[in-house]
């Protein structure tokens, strides 16, 4: 299984019901998460651009995308990313494998 940070930020309409009726959406989210398979490690409210960051593990990333598309066909987003964590381990096998090519730049 692998890690996915899910960023997100609310429509103003969103903001509108949830102020409206506060939910923890987190507990609405998990379900989902389940039924795709993953486990939700985490869900904030954040400050700033985004107002969602949640820690999601999925078996493969067709997993994580359709949640992401799940998520974003509610309409309730005005944007919505998600991007796949490397452990350092991996990173590390990634850079080994950097090191077997070599990359020309145009000229």
């Amino acid at each position: 299984m692998s890690l996915y940070l899910v960023e997100a930020s609310y429509t103003p309409e969103a903001i509108a019901a949830l102020v409206k009726n506060p939910q923890d959406r987190a507990e609405a989210i998990r379900p989902l998460v389940e039924k795709l398979g993953g486990k939700l490690h985490g869900f904030w409210f954040t400050y700033g651009d985004r107002d969602i960051i949640g820690i999601a593990e999925f078996d493969d990333p067709a997993s994580a995308v359709g949640f992401g598309m799940a998520v974003a066909q509610s309409g309730a987003m005005k944007r919505y990313a998600t991007t796949p964590l490397m452990t350092p381990a991996e990173a590390m096998k990634a850079m080994r494998r950097a090191a077997e090519v070599a990359y020309k730049p145009p000229r």
